[in-house]
C-alpha cells in the first residue's frame, strides 16, 4: 500500500463515522450476559457463606465487565498503526510483567502459583496482558520480516525463540495452559503468515516433545495426567475436582435440572465460578445450553476470521494478523476450557473467556475486542476510500 494511499485512507477514517461491527458485539454481549448469570448462579452459595453476600461474585463481575467495556471503547480509538508502529516496546513490557510477577513482594502467591502482580488492592494476572503484547509483536514481525519467514529456517526461528522465553517465564509461575495456548496461538500466525510448513511442522514438533517432557519429568504434572485419564480411581483425592464436574454435567441430561438448581456447585465442586463455570451450566442448562455457548464462541471465533480476512484483502496483513490471533486465541483457550470440564484434557487453570469469574482475563478479553472492532472500523474506511477514489464514485 502506497504513502499516498495510506494518507488518503487515514483521512477517510478520520471523517467517517464509526463502522462498528454489530455481530460481533451481539455476540460478546450474549456471553458476558451469559457470563454474569451463571457466575452468580455458581457462586451465590459460596459467597454468602464466605461474605455473607450471595451477590459478591455477581457484583464484582458486573462492575469488571463493565470495566472491560470501557477498556474495550478505548481501544477503538486508537489506530491499529500504532500497536504495528511500538510492537517492540509492547514487547518489552509483556516480558517486563513476566519477570517481574516472579520476583518475591511483588508477585503474589495464590494457590501455589506466583501468577499475579498485585496493583494496590487488586491483583492483576500479568500472562493475560503479556500473552496479547507478545503475539501483537509476533503480527508485527510476520509483516516486517515476510521475505525472510517465508523462505528460510532463521526468519522463523526468531520469534520461536521469543515464543519459548515467553513460555519458559509463564511455566515458572507455573502456567503451563497460557504457555501452550501462547505458543499454539503464535504458530498459528506464523503459519498463515507464510512460513514454510516443514520447518513449522519441525519447531511445532519440537515443542510438543519439550511440553511433553516436562509433563512427564515432573512429579506434579505427571500425578495430574494421571488422575485425568481415571479420576475415579481418586474421587475424593486428587480426582475429586474432576469427577464432580462429571457428575454435574451427567446430571444435567438434555435440558438441564434447570436455572439456579444444581447440586454440585453447592460446596461440591471447587471453583464452580472460576474454572469450571462450564459444568455448572451443563448441570443446570443441560446439553442444549452447552451447545447453545459452543455455538455463540463458534460465531465469534468465526467472525474474528471474517475480519482477519477482510484486513488481508483490504492490503492491511498486520491488522489481519491481530484478528486472527485472537479467533486462534479464543477458539483455543475456549476449547481447551470446557475439554478440561468434560474430562477430555487435563487440568490446566485456564478460564472460560468472557464467561469465568476472572477480572484480569475478562479486562484484556474485551480490550483485545476493542481492538478486533477497530480492525473492522479501518477495512470499512479502506473500502469507502477505495471506492470514493473510482472514477463516478460517490464524494
Amino acid at each position: 500500500m502506497s504513502a499516498a494511499t495510506m494518507s488518503y485512507g487515514m483521512r477517510a477514517r478520520e471523517r467517517m463515522p464509526f463502522a462498528w461491527d454489530f455481530v460481533t458485539l451481539g455476540l460478546t454481549a450474549a456471553l458476558l450476559l451469559v457470563g454474569i448469570v451463571m457466575v452468580t448462579s455458581a457462586s451465590m452459595s459460596i459467597a454468602a457463606k464466605d461474605f455473607a453476600d450471595p451477590f459478591y461474585f455477581f457484583e464484582r463481575q458486573f462492575v469488571f465487565a463493565m470495566a472491560g467495556l470501557a477498556f474495550g471503547w478505548v481501544m477503538t480509538r486508537f489506530p491499529t498503526a500504532l500497536w504495528h508502529k511500538y510492537s517492540m516496546v509492547l514487547l518489552g513490557l509483556a516480558l517486563l510483567l513476566l519477570a517481574l510477577v516472579l520476583i518475591p513482594g511483588l508477585g503474589a502467591r495464590v494457590n501455589g502459583a506466583r501468577r499475579w502482580l498485585r496493583i494496590g488492592m487488586l491483583n492483576f494476572q500479568v500472562s493475560e496482558l503479556a500473552k496479547v503484547l507478545v503475539l501483537t509483536w509476533v503480527c508485527s514481525y510476520c509483516v516486517r520480516k515476510r521475505a525472510e519467514l517465508e523462505t528460510t529456517l532463521p526468519g522463523l526461528l526468531k520469534p520461536f525463540g521469543l515464543l519459548v522465553m515467553s513460555s519458559v517465564l509463564l511455566l515458572i509461575e507455573p502456567d503451563f495452559g497460557a504457555a501452550t495456548v501462547l505458543i499454539a496461538t503464535g504458530f498459528a500466525v506464523l503459519f498463515v503468515a507464510g512460513a514454510r510448513l516443514r520447518y513449522v511442522l519441525l519447531l511445532l514438533t519440537a515443542a510438543v516433545v519439550a511440553f511433553a517432557l516436562l509433563a512427564l519429568t515432573s512429579a506434579y504434572r505427571l500425578k495430574r495426567l494421571m488422575i485425568f485419564l481415571h479420576p475415579f480411581d481418586e474421587p475424593f483425592t486428587g480426582g475429586f475436582q474432576l469427577t464432580q464436574s462429571l457428575i454435574a454435567i451427567g446430571r444435567g441430561g438434555w435440558f438441564g435440572v434447570g436455572l439456579g438448581s444444581s447440586v454440585q456447585k453447592l460446596f461440591y465442586l471447587p471453583e464452580a465460578h472460576t474454572d469450571f463455570v462450564v459444568a455448572v451450566l451443563a448441570e443446570e442448562l443441560g446439553l442444549a445450553g452447552v451447545l447453545g455457548l459452543i455455538a455463540l464462541f463458534g460465531g465469534l471465533v468465526w467472525r474474528a476470521f471474517c475480519i482477519s480476512r477482510a484486513a488481508a484483502k483490504a492490503g492491511m496483513p498486520f491488522q489481519s494478523y491481530l484478528a486472527l490471533a485472537f479467533g486462534v486465541w479464543l477458539g483455543l483457550q475456549a476449547s481447551i476450557n470446557i475439554g478440561v470440564n468434560m474430562g477430555l484434557l487435563p487440568t490446566k487453570g485456564l478460564t472460560l473467556p468472557l464467561l469465568s469469574y476472572g477480572r484480569s482475563s475478562l479486562l484484556v478479553s474485551l480490550a483485545w475486542l476493542g481492538v478486533v472492532l477497530r480492525i473492522h472500523h479501518e477495512v470499512a474506511c479502506s473500502a469507502r476510500a477505495a471506492v470514493t477514489r473510482m472514477p463516478g464514485g460517490p464524494r
